[in-house]
């Protein structure tokens, strides 16, 4: 089991659920959260500030009733299927994207892929020398490139010659 995809598929998708759940919460009025925080900040200030009993409790209910204004748990609590489908969703397609990603074919070393290049170019055959002249490889370069696919079996030696096995 690849631990890192897991990971990163139970993060996104619990993440998501939980940010979905949250917007529900407040019915979407991310401006009405914005507006609490800013009261509540200013409650804290005046607590801070010294200021009466009577005053710091008025400024608590006005922030209680902002809140009771914003926040719906009841809504929340009956759309919790539909967030719990949205990180359902969403842990999906990060599951697939990292599992699109990872069964890909590798695409060989950068040697490899001049040595392919060439092969393509030249019909299947081609020589050290050709490679030598047709790409920035040194001889001992090429030597080790030709011989590391001849052993992988993607090349076959015919004399001097190569050929692209398929």
């Amino acid at each position: 089991m690849n631990v890192p995809r897991v990971a990163v598929t139970l993060i996104a998708g619990l993440s998501a659920g939980l940010i979905a759940y949250s917007a529900f919460y407040v019915r979407g009025d991310t401006g009405g959260v914005m507006q609490y925080l800013r009261e509540r900040g200013d409650m804290r200030d005046l607590a801070a500030s010294g200021a009466g009993a009577a005053q710091v409790e008025a400024a608590r209910r006005n922030l209680a009733a902002l809140g009771a204004q914003i926040a719906d748990p009841d809504f929340a609590l009956r759309m919790l299927p539909a967030a719990l489908l949205v990180g359902l969703l969403v842990a999906g397609l990060v599951w697939w994207a990292f599992g699109s990603r990872a069964g890909r074919a590798g695409r060989g070393d950068v040697q490899e892929r001049m040595v392919l290049r060439l092969a393509y170019r030249k019909g299947g055959r081609f020589t050290v020398e050709d490679l030598q002249t047709a790409s920035p490889l040194s001889e001992e370069q090429a030597r080790t490139v030709t011989r590391r696919m001849l052993e992988a079996g993607r090349l076959a030696r015919e004399g001097d010659t190569f050929r692209l096995v398929r």
